[in-house]
């Protein structure tokens, strides 16, 4: 067995020895004279013994790692065939920890979000998308790591990015755990961002990070040659070639993102067709944020921490919106109230 982190010997030939000794013989006649014991100075490096016997081909390698011509490349073949999201951490002039979300175009390296947060919640996930999708329209496929904020599958469930994903028709890929490879862009592209972010002035809250990364952004997308580009900047490989979208046709949608806060009932606010429609949401979760996600008719209302806590689809005949449908029980009683 070979030292960890060094060349193994794998299986020798059994001229092995003999092409050892050769070497050593070679190595005493080229100006290196054995010392009074009929030693060397230094004795010769395990590595170089192993190359040595690898140059006379009496060695078969067998390396511990995986070389890297083994990984699989790919890149999406066009814009908004592969969008890619990572977050990394970063900290403030106070030395207080925040997370940065990213999200790129697998094609054109083009930055479409990068966001400050204090911890990224499904929320920021969720938001970040929409005002991506907004400004570049919707991907094909998206991938992630398996984080919490990304991936339900640890908890047997869907996220809220996920359920969006889905309802848009829109192939969600999550990354094999301890594989970063696989989200290798955006990775490489956190060392960039890290890198203009270093040579900044401190940032004392987030509000002044949020500035230096917008600033990064647009340097980046539209003035920073890409060496993966062919010397072109990410923005100028985005509308290079037609954009490829979600595999299921949707029809066109208003898309809104809006925060609010429950009333002291559980009860929220929307306009929607010119008119205010009011909808219990729940009484639980009173005087907390939450973020309604609308799309046309349907409506879905999300806690801070991803939760769903109600979901509905608008009746533009009523300015409030009816709650769930009453259950059987509640039928039996009214029955029998009328009935006494």
């Amino acid at each position: 067995m070979s030292a960890p982190g060094r060349p193994g010997l794998g299986r020798c030939h059994p001229r092995a020895p003999q092409a050892a000794l050769g070497g050593r013989t070679r190595c005493r006649s080229a100006n290196h004279p054995p010392s009074s014991r009929g030693r060397f100075p230094t004795t010769p490096a395990r590595v170089t013994i192993w190359r040595t016997l690898k140059r006379n081909g009496l060695i078969t390698p067998e390396p511990h790692k995986r070389p890297k011509a083994s990984f699989t490349r790919f890149e999406a073949q066009l814009p908004n065939e592969l969008w890619q999201t990572d977050a990394t951490e970063w900290h403030l002039a106070d030395s207080s920890k925040v997370e940065i979300l990213n999200l790129i175009d697998d094609h054109s390296r083009l930055c479409l979000g990068s966001v400050a947060v204090r911890t990224v919640k499904a929320a920021d996930a969720l938001q970040t998308f929409y005002s991506a999708a907004e400004e570049f329209g919707l991907p094909t496929r998206f991938l992630s790591d398996d984080a919490a904020v990304f991936s339900g599958k640890s908890r047997r469930g869907r996220v809220a990015l996920e359920s969006e994903l889905d309802r848009l028709g829109i192939q969600c890929v999550h990354s094999t755990p301890y594989h970063p490879q696989t989200c290798g862009k955006v990775e490489r592209f956190h060392q960039t961002l890290k890198l203009f972010l270093a040579k900044q002035a401190p940032a004392d809250s987030l509000a002044h990070l949020q500035l230096q990364l917008d600033a990064f952004r647009t340097i980046y997308n539209q003035h920073r040659p890409h060496r993966a580009l062919d010397g072109r900047t990410p923005l100028q490989a985005f509308h290079a070639r037609l954009k490829a979208s979600p595999s299921l046709a949707q029809p066109a949608v208003d898309y809104r993102i809006r925060r609010d806060r429950l009333d002291a009932g559980g009860r929220v606010t929307l306009r929607y067709l010119s008119r205010l429609r009011h909808f219990q949401v729940s009484y639980k979760h009173r005087g907390q944020p939450v973020m309604l996600l609308v799309a046309g008719d349907p409506v879905r209302v999300i806690a801070e921490d991803g939760a769903l806590l109600r979901e509905l689809t608008l009746d533009p005949s009523r300015d409030y919106q009816r709650s769930a449908a009453p259950t059987l029980v509640r039928h039996q009683v009214r029955q029998r109230s009328a009935n006494t």
